[in-house]
């Protein structure tokens, strides 16, 4: 994550929604046999423009998706909504996870695979255009997607950023 722009946020008094992105069992061979283990790759946004992630890991699943949403609440972060979609076009990486992200009309839909389509009707868009390019891999895609969230920027912030007024960043 760029640490440029990232608005935290703390839980307190949101209400939050949970997805699952992927559980992945592993297994590690001892001498009484096989233990599994699970990890759980969760999302928790509140569709309101805040959106987090997390990663949990235990030997049952329930547990990793309790363990996930967690981690996930801790990592709650701000980012712009524009009448159901993104501000302007963006691209994020992470790793070998590329994304790219174009606002869409209203009626759209979200057009996105996915992980990522998790990041973003959790972060409350609801019309978007996606592409994830490069690595599948959903850590990845979920960090990359949350990445180009993050360096959007509203037109507010440009204003403040530039000390004008906001016609003025419309006008040039």
């Amino acid at each position: 994550m760029s640490t440029a722009n990232v608005k935290r946020v703390k839980t307190s008094d949101i209400e939050l929604k949970e997805k699952v992105v992927s559980i992945n069992r592993v297994a590690k061979v001892t001498k009484g046999g096989r233990t599994f283990s699970f990890s759980a790759l969760v999302v928790v946004g509140d569709s309101n423009g805040i959106v987090g992630y997390g990663l949990g890991k235990a030997n049952e699943v329930t547990d990793a998706i309790t363990k996930g949403i967690d981690d996930a609440k801790k990592n709650l972060v701000k980012v712009p909504v524009l009448k159901g979609t993104v501000p302007h076009e963006q691209l994020g990486k992470y790793g070998g996870g590329r994304v790219f992200l174009k606002p869409a009309a209203h009626g759209t839909g979200v057009i996105a695979g996915g992980a990522m389509r998790a990041v973003l009707e959790s972060a409350g868009i609801t019309d978007v255009l996606g592409k994830s390019k490069g690595s599948s891999n959903p850590h990845n895609v979920v960090k990359a997607t949350i990445d180009a969230l993050l360096n959007m920027r509203d037109a507010y912030t440009i204003a403040n950023t530039r000390n004008i007024n906001l016609k003025q960043v419309f006008n040039g």
